[in-house]
């Protein structure tokens, strides 16, 4: 594994040829019988790498966590960057991949549990997120679920993926020095515009969802808590209720269309990024305008999004 510079923009590239192997059910429909054995179901478990923790329910786990078998960084590695010829920056690509089995029924997706059980889900992300930020020369925990083909999923059991890495992401360092130019935080003005606006989505007393002014993606949704929180691991239990709550009914929405998607955490305690949760339905092909100009074609305005998301029509 290795990780590699662009000639000369601040960009890194990841290369892990081992992911080749890694097994693939799909293209396949949610419910499919495989033919061999599920990893990631009850009884299975010798078949996963070593696991790291799990969450018990009344008639065994609800939640397990393992290491993954086809890891994108590893933690034996070394850090240290070194750059050849001024052109070539690279280093190892260093840091720690973990799987989240989210249920233990092949046949249920995340978008199928209650508030409850994506509560108790998310816990398990916040808890790993301050775990692994301790390991040394951890400078993020990255938190990513990818449904579905389009999205990049490979298996069928629904599952979350980690990774604790030594680079800091530069959409994160982006975001955060765009947010510096306000003085104050823009996304704690921002969701407040938004939750009276008609891209407003779904609100409770402590999270706001609405559809991005300049969304990137057909019914793209951010979920926002109304309290500046820089990390996720600041929120109270109710708030981490309250986001379920959002995130089970934005879900609930993309599952009546059966689409794909993905959701990743954006955070930044050391930078103070407000932190926040973008959902990215995988609806429709990045092509070559997209690669050609950075700018992106979206057929679905946010403010039709929004009011699919709403239950104002069916789009």
């Amino acid at each position: 594994m290795e990780l590699r510079k662009d000639y000369i923009l601040d960009s890194w590239v990841y290369f892990a040829v081992g992911r080749k192997s890694r097994p693939k059910e799909l293209p396949a429909k949610a419910g499919i019988k495989v033919e061999k054995a599920c990893t990631f179901c009850p009884g299975n478990e010798s078949l996963t790498p070593p696991e790291i923790g799990r969450v018990e329910g009344k008639n065994g786990w609800l939640f397990r966590w393992f290491h993954n078998k086809f890891p994108a960084v590893d933690i034996d590695q070394s850090a240290d960057v070194f750059t050849d010829n001024t052109f070539f920056t690279y280093s190892s690509a260093y840091g720690r991949h973990e799987i989240i089995s989210e249920t233990p029924r092949h046949d249920e997706q995340l978008w199928d549990l209650d508030q409850d059980r994506v509560a108790g889900l998310m816990k398990v992300y916040f808890a790993r997120i301050g775990e692994l930020s301790k390991l040394p020369f951890v400078s993020f925990v990255s938190v990513f679920k990818n449904h579905g083909l389009e999205a990049g999923a490979s298996l069928i059991h629904s599952h979350t993926q980690i990774t604790a890495i030594s680079m800091f992401p530069k959409a994160i360092l982006d975001e955060a020095s765009a947010c510096r130019r306000f003085g104050s935080c823009p996304y704690c003005r921002i969701l407040n515009i938004e939750k009276s606006s008609l891209r407003r989505c779904f609100e409770n007393s402590s999270f706001v969802a609405f559809a991005p002014y300049a969304s990137r993606f057909n019914y793209e949704v951010w979920i926002f808590p109304k309290r500046h929180v820089s990390s996720f691991l600041e929120l109270s239990n109710g708030e981490v209720s309250d986001l379920s709550g959002i995130l089970v009914s934005v879900l609930g929405k993309l599952k009546s269309i059966n689409a794909s998607y993905n959701f990743v955490l954006h955070y930044s305690g050391k930078l103070d990024l407000h932190a926040h949760i973008e959902v990215m339905p995988r609806l429709a092909v990045w092509a070559g305008f997209e690669f050609s100009t950075g700018a992106t074609i979206n057929s679905v305005l946010p403010e039709d999004a929004a009011a699919f998301y709403r239950g104002e029509n069916q789009k």
